[in-house]
């Protein structure tokens, strides 16, 4: 037996192999595109979460390619990607849901404005809330408040609300003095 005859008899395993062999030079490929792209315009967080999202899209397009050369149909693939579509949507405008927050993180993930140690103030109505972002999380976004408070605030409230974004520390406000209430004073 040659080895055109074993080729051609296992053909859907060497491509198989060829095509796990591609997977790191295709990786290696688009993180060097990708730093070539955004060289000095994200910090080093960032990078390391684009690069993780590069291998899982190369990964799923490579395995979806291996799964139409095997013969497999994408009909249920297709059909778990509308479902999981619709999730996201439902993420999207349901703001109490755990989902609302992970979608909310990919959102703060694709737009680059707040980054950790940038002082924000995030505007709720008539109140509002300062600090310097400290950790940017899946769940919520962490927020050292000026008299050094640690403040978690929900992802899907940080994309919904107004955030100023400041140029420095905000400058922290004297306590006013308390006053006494209205009425006659009370004898000691």
């Amino acid at each position: 037996m040659s080895i055109v005859d074993f080729i051609s008899a296992q053909y859907r395993l060497v491509i198989t192999l060829v095509v796990i062999l591609l997977f790191p030079i295709s990786i290696r490929l688009c993180k060097q595109l990708l730093s070539h792209l955004t060289k000095g315009k994200i910090d080093s967080h960032r990078q390391q979460r684009a690069e993780l999202l590069i291998r899982i899209i190369v990964a799923l397009l490579l395995t979806c390619l291996l799964l139409v050369f095997w013969g497999i149909e994408l009909k249920g693939l297709l059909v778990l990607g509308s479902s999981l579509f619709a999730m996201l949507g439902v993420a999207l405008f349901a703001g109490w849901s755990l989902l609302s927050n992970l979608t909310s993180f990919l959102i703060m993930f694709i737009q680059n404005d707040c980054r950790i140690g940038s002082w924000v103030r995030i505007i709720d109505g008539a109140n509002h809330i300062e600090g310097r972002i400290t950790e940017m999380g899946l769940m919520h976004v962490a927020l050292q408040h000026l008299d050094g408070h640690k403040v978690i605030y929900p992802n899907n409230l940080f994309v919904t609300r107004p955030v100023m974004i400041l140029e420095k520390a905000p400058v922290k406000v004297k306590e006013m003095p308390i006053k006494r209430p209205l009425g006659p004073k009370v004898p000691k």
